[in-house]
């Protein structure tokens, strides 16, 4: 911009310098008076003085013929230096046109889309300008703003996306427990006769059936603040393993088995959740016996869970994992396809594995604890 100023005043000081030099050094021819007067005063003491008169009249008439083509050729020499200059401003004027509109007018619609493109929530087309140019820096830092924007937006939708699932987890995981505490309820009912206790069973069945029926609503709603699920391993003794696996079993279906000593890492709370998680789809999809073998294998303790149900298709084994994934023969079954997607998880922050397969007459769920030291 500073360079166009200097260019406009030079074009103006330059037309007007040319002028002014035109009428100071090209002025036109004047009378010569003096030789005039000269020849008059011959004529009239001349004794011809027709003669004398036709002389004068002559040199008279050729000044005049000198002064006019003087004249005519300083203006000719004006109009020359006049319509250069005004060609000079057509052409700058026209240069400046097209400058204004180029650096100045297409920058500011560009400007005018993109506050549109910004407006209606399209954050994915980028402000594009030459960073060198005049509104470089200006349009630069609505760009920056368009990316924070984005990025803000993203944030959001993940934040978002998370609570959902953590919803959706948490409530998964509570209706394991609360399932095993109508099992359980329903199992004393049908054995005791006391009429008090009855109505106390009921009592807990029909509480039962009220989280229940909370946790479905919340797995709706929308929750204002919730966090990532936290994982805390520690070193634990193995011995731990059969009492979380007995906490989960409440049908009772798996048999005698033996986890030998060692240390693993593991978060208590989370592994109890992975258990119920795999023991409860035993009981939805196979409502067979179980059967669990302990071993070591490298730097990992390997719990192998089999029942004796039809396993899964295996198309669908790799897909097993995935986040609300559920299987064809899941289309009667309630859930929301998270458990082995929750265990894996929970598993792999506690520097663990787990593995399905269809093994000859059942299904493997494999666990692997990581050992510490």
């Amino acid at each position: 911009m500073k360079k166009l100023l200097i260019f406009v005043l030079v074009v103006l000081v330059a037309g007007f310098c040319g002028i002014i030099f035109l009428f100071s050094y090209d002025a036109p021819s004047a009378l010569d008076t003096v030789a005039l007067n000269d020849l008059a005063m011959n004529a009239m003491q001349a004794e011809n003085q027709k003669e004398a008169m036709d002389v004068f009249s002559a040199q008279l008439q050729k000044e005049y013929e000198l002064v006019n083509t003087s004249q005519q050729s300083r203006n000719f020499k004006l109009q020359i230096v006049l319509f250069l200059y005004m060609a000079l401003v057509a052409a700058f004027a026209i240069f400046l046109y097209i400058y204004c509109e180029q650096n100045i007018l297409k920058p500011f619609d560009k400007l005018k889309k993109f506050a549109g493109d910004v407006a209606m929530g399209n954050l994915d087309i980028p402000l594009q300008m030459d960073r060198h140019q005049n509104f470089g820096a200006f349009t630069e830092s609505f760009d920056l703003m368009r990316e924070e924007l984005k990025k803000a937006r993203e944030n959001e939708r993940n934040a978002d996306r998370s609570k959902k699932e953590l919803v959706a987890s948490l409530s998964h995981d509570i209706k394991t427990p609360v399932a095993s505490i109508k099992a359980a309820a329903e199992l004393m009912l049908v054995k005791t006769k006391d009429e008090k206790e009855k109505l106390q069973l009921e009592k807990i069945n029909e509480k039962a059936e009220q989280i229940n029926s909370l946790i479905t609503d919340m797995f709706h709603a929308t929750l204002e603040e919730l966090q990532e699920l936290v994982v805390s391993p520690v070193e634990t003794h193995s011995t731990i393993i059969p009492k979380l696996i007995q906490n989960a079993d409440y049908k009772n279906r798996v048999k005698s088995f033996v986890v030998p000593d060692c240390i693993v890492l593991a978060d208590v709370v989370r592994l109890q959740q992975v258990f119920d998680n795999i023991i409860g789809n035993s009981y939805k999809y196979a409502g067979t016996d179980i059967e669990i073998n302990a071993d070591f294998e490298d730097r990992f303790l390997v719990l192998d869970i089999v029942d004796f149900g039809p396993g899964a298709p295996e198309a669908e084994l790799p897909l097993l994992f995935n986040k609300f994934y559920r299987g064809k023969n899941a289309d009667d079954k309630s859930g929301y396809g998270l458990g082995l997607h929750i265990s894996k998880f929970l598993l792999e922050q506690m520097s663990g594995e787990i593995h399905c397969e269809n093994r000859p007459g059942g299904f493997a769920v494999t666990l692997l604890l990581r050992l510490a030291g």
